[in-house]
């Protein structure tokens, strides 16, 4: 309703809708609700089913890349990503090593809640200091993407008997090439194998979701 001030000026009364949209308390609940609502919908969303835990990776004692020992110890309470390589690899490694770079990149927002291990299996040429030189070629974080060697026996017991995967040896027919897995494990704050990637883009992006989900379930316990 308009009230008449005089004859020349009118004065006209703001409704309900215009008198809160004026109110700044308004603002702020509406800034709250719209912002906060998606993070707590969000936290409170139902997560889909775990990973099936395939078998516990043994305990190990190995040297990284800088030549200290670093042990299964090492990476409790963290999930890793495990792969196999040598540095003089003439076939698979090289794309195995330009995807992990890429899985490191996409891995950035996690900080140090999540590993790369990358075991060799040609640990009488991969020295320690072979494998620092070859960790700076790809640009690998340290704090992040360790690089291991150690002894012939305690990697095959890694390799085969812990992660199940293919370790072969120098024949005279190919004596560069070393049979050898080139997928991706991942494996749990505890050690466990939850799952296995090949080396394809879908596979790979699957691995991520499954890499964040793992993560963000570790959050919501406290764990991490």
């Amino acid at each position: 309703m308009d009230q008449a001030i005089n004859s020349d000026v009118y004065i006209r009364k703001n409704n309900f809708i215009e008198r809160l949209v004026l109110k700044k308390w308004f603002w702020v609940l509406a800034c709250v609700f719209f912002f906060g609502y998606p993070i707590l919908r969000s936290l409170n969303r139902d997560l889909p089913p775990e990973l099936p835990v395939l078998y516990k990776i043994p305990e190990f004692r190995l040297f990284d890349e800088n030549g200290k020992v670093f042990t299964s110890h090492d990476l409790q309470g963290k999930p890793y990503i495990a792969n196999f390589h040598f540095t003089s690899c003439p076939t698979i490694c090289k794309e195995t090593m330009e995807q992990t770079q890429i899985v490191q990149k996409r891995m950035k927002g996690l900080g140090t809640n999540i590993q790369i291990v990358s075991f060799t299996v040609d640990p009488e040429v991969d020295t320690p200091k072979k494998l620092f030189k070859h960790a700076r070629e790809l640009k690998a974080n340290p704090f992040i993407w360790k690089f291991l060697t150690g002894s012939e026996e305690e990697l095959k017991k890694v390799v085969v008997d812990g992660f199940k995967a293919a370790m072969g040896e120098k024949t005279n027919d190919n004596m560069y090439d070393i049979a050898h897995s080139s997928r991706f494990f991942l494996v749990d704050e505890k050690g466990q194998l939850r799952a296995l990637y090949e080396m394809k883009k879908e596979s790979i992006n699957k691995m991520m979701i499954d890499i964040g989900l793992l993560v963000n379930r570790l959050y919501q316990s406290g764990k991490l």
